[in-house]
């Protein structure tokens, strides 16, 4: 099973990246920063519909700061889903801010309100780490999922991805039975398709959701991750196959019960057609990612030698000895599970 390493490294947006992400409307002025919200007079624990610790805490601020803040995480929303139409901003509400102490981004949750029909929506607010960037956009270029999220300095504002978390599925609707186990088993093998491929790491059940969506005589599944943190960052191979996670044990068992050989390997092979479709679609901006993102440094030294010689044996290749960076070996792995010789030249 894998598992991951002591906490990782951040590594801030450098020139190239900002430049990328200011070329295609990534980058903004936000009225609200990270370091604003920091500010909260005092927190208690946010408890979910059944009782139990959901690890958040809900903050709160002194009334003329939540005033103060309120107004500008309205126009931030606003900013995020109407490209900056502010004429909305007037009857919505970040009515809860919740916080995160634990994980690398310890982000922030702001949930705005419709005051017209009391609707709701989230979204987060984190520290800008290059790492993270970088996996947004490979999400949103190679993935069958658009991303929202903005830049602005040190601060990173994502969309909100609805969804079933990973281990809620597992824990409370596995048990029952009461889904397409032949479907869900399908995106399964997809996602662990599309994660090994970009090399998206720790996608533990609680780092991804299920999409469902109704169909004509049954119900569809998508597999999306919501952490993009471990984006090309640790060394051994095994962090970047869902399949290998503990927590991810019960779907794998699932996946070996009702899909042959023959059928995995139909469904990775469809996953990588689509990515080349998208890669042939966005040939252009992947290409400005990937220059960008080999001239970082996105890992340490030793974490990327071990990468390499893992990828090499796995591919029976020699052609990650020439790589120098995180951003080379993802160009590399990329040209190899895809067949891609000059698509990223």
């Amino acid at each position: 099973m894998a598992l991951i390493s002591k906490k990782k490294l951040s590594y801030p947006i450098k020139l190239a990246l900002r430049e990328y992400l200011h070329n295609y409307d990534r980058e903004t002025v936000l009225p609200v920063s990270y370091r604003d919200l920091t500010y909260f007079s005092g927190a208690f624990p946010l408890l979910d519909r059944h009782g139990n610790d959901t690890l958040w805490e809900t903050v709160f601020y002194e009334p003329q700061t939540l005033r103060e803040l309120s107004e500008g995480l309205a126009q931030v929303y606003a900013l995020l889903k109407t490209d900056g139409d502010l004429s909305f901003t007037d009857h919505l509400l970040a009515d809860r801010i919740d916080y995160c102490r634990f994980g690398n981004s310890r982000p922030f949750r702001v949930r705005i309100v419709n005051r017209l029909n009391d609707n709701y929506d989230y979204f987060y607010v984190k520290t800008a780490d290059a790492s993270r960037v970088y996996g947004l956009e490979l999400e949103h270029l190679l993935s069958p999922n658009r991303l929202s999220y903005l830049v602005s300095g040190d601060t990173l504002v994502e969309e909100h991805i609805a969804g079933i978390p990973g281990d809620d599925f597992i824990r409370t609707r596995m048990p029952q039975m009461q889904f397409n186990q032949v479907r869900i088993a399908k995106e399964f093998v997809k996602f662990n398709e599309r994660c090994f491929a970009r090399l998206l790491g720790d996608m533990r059940s609680y780092n991804y959701v299920i999409v469902v969506t109704p169909d004509l005589e049954a119900e569809q599944y998508r597999v999306r991750a919501i952490d993009f943190d471990q984006q090309s960052y640790e060394g051994r191979k095994t962090m970047y196959l869902p399949q290998y996670f503990k927590d991810n044990l019960a779907v794998i068992q699932m996946c070996s019960r009702f899909l042959k050989a023959e059928a995995i390997r139909q469904y990775q092979t469809e996953e990588r057609v689509l990515m080349l479709r998208r890669v042939r679609l966005e040939r252009y901006r992947l290409k400005a990612l990937m220059d960008c993102m080999r001239r970082e440094e996105l890992a340490p030294p030793e974490k990327i030698a071990q990468l390499k010689a893992e990828l090499n044996l796995h591919h029976q290749t020699i052609a990650f000895n020439r790589c120098r960076t995180m951003g080379d070996i993802v160009r590399q792995n990329l040209k190899l599970v895809l067949d891609l010789p000059n698509k990223l030249e």
